[in-house]
């Protein structure tokens, strides 16, 4: 790393080595961080496994995504920890540890982009890059406290970057207000494909609201309760159809690269990882099919609610990040929650703007907008000025 202090110990410990980037450009005076799935010249590239760190070559080229950023004049500062293989969303890595979460240190950070997010979240860079497959931005964007972003499937270069799940897989990014998170993005995503018009059309999904506690419903209502929103259902065959067809597909993908990249390494496997490489090679080619199915179907039916003007008024997870160190059932029960409104945004490939609304039990917990495929710039602009409109009480 290339900072001299990380009191947060998100920053992968790797020998400094200093990265080239544009002296002048729209990000000049901006500090970036990298999540360690993302090449970076000079440096190897861990994605948060002892193994994959010993076979890891010194790589000569920056991903795209990372090198657009750098292009346009933001300065690196280092790769960050990342959960095992990315594949979990507690940022809690048995192997490098826990970075600490700077807007509640007593509370797990998320994952599995947590070293990012805590970069960002402690004021050690401006910017981060991290990847989103099942919320590995959205998740730790909302417990830390920060604004994030997982864009449309496709639409940022992933060349460079571990995949974990291909039809997910996208790379996000984090930063502490909208206004530079808006610059970054317009850098990676080189123009817009289908902006929203200045009047969008607010949907108020009541089946993902029905699946918050009163505390959190009510930083729902304080932020959004006054805009004028017409009430929809998200999930067409009910909310565990939906969770059922991510799971499959999502599994089903990961046997492409992750699966049998653990069973070639012989790499020993942490519980949580353990549990979804088992129920991924479980899986038979009726349930694959089926879960495509079910995903086309579900896709359809939230791109006919979006249109082309539409906007999801959407929570990001279901309740704040839980403390460090609970029972084993409280991880499995809080992924699980949390995934079901998660999966939304990755099902159909949608954008997906995350910003800090309120606290829980304490502890931060943000809201987000959804929207069409494509409207990412202008949908970030949106989150910026509602955010603008009816800022987060002190």
């Amino acid at each position: 790393m290339l900072i001299e202090h990380d009191p947060y110990r998100c920053f992968m410990p790797y020998e400094p080595e200093p990265v080239d980037s544009a002296a002048e450009g729209p990000l000049a005076g901006l500090t970036l961080a990298v999540k360690d799935i993302f090449d970076v010249a000079g440096y190897r590239t861990s994605s948060g496994c002892p193994l994959r760190l010993a076979a890891s070559p010194i790589h000569g080229r920056t991903a795209p995504a990372a090198q657009k950023l750098l292009d346009a004049g933001a300065r690196f500062v280092g790769k960050t920890h990342t959960d095992e293989l990315a594949w979990s969303m507690y940022g809690m890595n048995v192997h490098f540890g826990t970075p600490v979460n700077p807007a509640a240190p007593d509370r797990m950070p998320g994952g599995s982009s947590s070293g990012s997010a805590v970069a960002v979240a402690g004021g050690l860079a401006d910017i981060a890059i991290g990847s989103d497959t099942g919320g590995s931005v959205r998740a730790p964007a909302s417990y830390c406290g920060i604004w994030g972003i997982r864009p449309t499937h496709g639409r940022i270069s992933l060349d460079g970057a571990q995949p974990l799940a291909a039809s997910y897989d996208t790379c996000g990014l984090f930063a502490r207000d909208g206004e530079t998170l808006l610059r970054a993005m317009a850098v990676l995503l080189d123009g817009e494909t289908a902006p929203l018009p200045d009047a969008p059309e607010f949907l108020r999904p009541l089946d993902m609201l029905a699946q918050l506690g009163p505390e959190a419903l009510s930083v729902w209502e304080a932020r959004f309760g006054d805009l004028p929103a017409r009430d929809v259902s998200i999930y067409p065959e009910g909310v565990e159809a939906a969770y059922d067809a991510f799971l499959r597909t999502i599994g089903a993908d990961a046997r492409d690269w992750v699966l049998p990249y653990i069973r070639q390494s012989g790499m020993p496997l942490a519980r949580g990882i353990g549990q979804r490489a088992a129920a991924a090679e479980a899986l038979t080619g009726a349930e694959i099919a089926g879960g495509q199915a079910a995903r086309r179907a579900f896709t359809a039916h939230v791109e006919a609610l979006l249109g082309p003007s539409g906007v999801i008024l959407a929570p990001v997870v279901h309740d704040a990040p839980f403390k460090l160190d609970p029972p084993l059932e409280v991880f499995d029960r809080f992924r699980h929650d949390c995934s079901r409104l998660l999966c939304v945004a990755g099902l159909a490939g949608l954008p997906q703007v995350v910003f800090p609304a309120g606290t829980v039990d304490g502890a931060p917990f943000g809201l987000s907008l959804i929207g069409p495929r494509g409207s990412d710039l202008s949908l970030l602009a949106l989150a910026c000025r509602i955010v603008a409109d009816s800022p987060v009480p002190a």
